[in-house]
C-alpha cells in the first residue's frame, strides 16, 4: 500500500521533504557531522565533489575518495534530527518515491557518525578518539518504535539497576550495539567503550548552570558503570539514536568522537577544529577499505 502524502512528504522535485535528496543525490555510505559547516571540512579532502545540496541544516556533499562514492551530510544536533535522517535517507534508498512504496529489494546502507563529545573517563584525554561499542540511549527517542529488544537489552537492564541506588535514570534507557565489522576498523588510535546519548546539552548531561538538575550525582554514578569489562567513555546527542534506528531498519552504523572536553577532569582542548581534522583524515583512511 502507498505511503499518504502526510507520511511520505517529498517536495516539489520529488525529493525527500527535510534533506531535500533524490536518489542519485546520495551514495549508500554516509558520514553524519553534527555541525553544517564540518560538511565542507569532510569534502575537501575527497577527489571530487559531484552534488551539493542544503535545505535548512541539512547539507550534503557526494563525491569520490579514490574508487570509493561516499557522502558527507549534517545531521545538526540532537536524536530528533536523528530520526529524521535515518527515516529520510533509508527513504531515499528503499521506497520507491514515485509510487510511495517499499522497494522489493532493500538496500543496507554504511552511517559512520563522526563528531564531538566529552570524555567521561580520566584516561580518555582531550583530543583523544573513542569509537563507540555501542550506544546507551537516555533520550527515549526509541520509546516511539517497536523496538523491545533494545529496552529490554541486557545492558539497558544492568545500567537500570546501577542507577537504583542513585535516585533512577532520567529517561528509560535504551541499548543498540555498533556493527561489529565497522568497529573493528577503528582500533589502532582510538578508545573503545559506550557512549551515553542524551537529550539535551546541559540538564540531561550533568551540567548545571542556573537551573537545578535533578540528579546531582548522576555523571558519577554513570562513570562508575561497566557491563563484562566495558565503561562509558563518551557523553553525546546522537549516537544511540542512530544505533537503534539502524538496528530496526538493517543498516550498518558506527560512531567515531574527538573528545574535545573531559568532565572527570574539567578540562576542555585547546584547539578542537585540529582534532576534528585528524578525526576527518584517521576516517577516511579506514573507510577505504569499503571501496569496491
Amino acid at each position: 500500500m502507498p505511503f499518504a502524502p502526510s507520511e511520505l512528504i517529498l517536495n516539489a522535485d520529488g525529493s525527500v521533504y527535510h534533506l531535500h535528496l533524490r536518489p542519485e543525490q546520495v551514495a549508500p555510505i554516509i558520514i553524519t557531522v553534527g555541525d553544517p559547516d564540518r560538511v565542507a571540512k569532510v569534502s575537501q579532502c575527497f577527489d571530487a565533489v559531484e552534488c551539493r545540496v542544503q535545505k535548512r541544516e541539512f547539507i550534503t556533499h557526494t563525491g569520490r575518495v579514490g574508487r570509493l562514492r561516499l557522502s558527507v551530510l549534517s545531521s545538526g544536533i540532537g536524536p530528533d534530527n536523528i530520526d529524521i535522517v535515518v527515516n529520510e535517507l533509508d527513504a531515499v534508498f528503499n521506497i520507491d518515491l514515485q509510487t510511495r512504496e517499499v522497494k522489493n529489494e532493500l538496500t543496507t546502507l554504511t552511517i559512520i557518525r563522526l563528531g564531538t563529545a566529552g570524555g567521561l573517563q580520566p584516561e580518555v584525554p582531550v583530543d583523544g578518539f573513542v569509537a563507540s561499542v555501542g550506544g546507551l540511549g537516555l533520550d527515549g527517542l526509541l520509546l516511539s518504535y517497536q523496538a523491545a529488544s533494545l529496552w529490554g537489552h541486557p545492558v539497558a537492564r544492568a545500567l537500570r539497576q546501577h542507577f537504583e541506588t542513585a535516585g533512577g535514570l532520567l529517561a528509560l534507557p535504551y541499548y543498540a550495539p555498533s556493527d561489529a565489522v565497522l568497529l573493528e576498523r577503528f582500533t589502532e588510535g582510538f578508545h573503545r567503550g559506550f557512549t551515553a546519548t542524551h537529550g539535551g546539552f546541559y540538564g540531561p548531561q550533568g551540567r548545571q548552570l542556573r537551573a537545578l538538575r535533578r540528579l546531582p550525582d548522576y555523571l558519577d554514578c554513570l562513570q562508575r558503570f561497566e557491563y563484562e569489562g566495558v565503561r562509558v567513555f563518551n557523553l553525546e546527542m546522537e549516537t544511540a539514536a542512530l544505533f537503534g534506528l539502524c538496528r530496526l531498519l538493517g543498516h550498518r552504523a558506527a560512531s567515531v568522537s574527538a573528545i574535545i572536553a573531559n568532565r572527570a577532569l574539567g578540562r576542555f582542548s585547546s584547539d578542537p577544529e585540529a582534532a576534528v581534522q585528524r578525526l576527518i583524515e584517521a576516517t577516511l583512511e579506514r573507510l577505504l577499505a569499503l571501496a569496491p
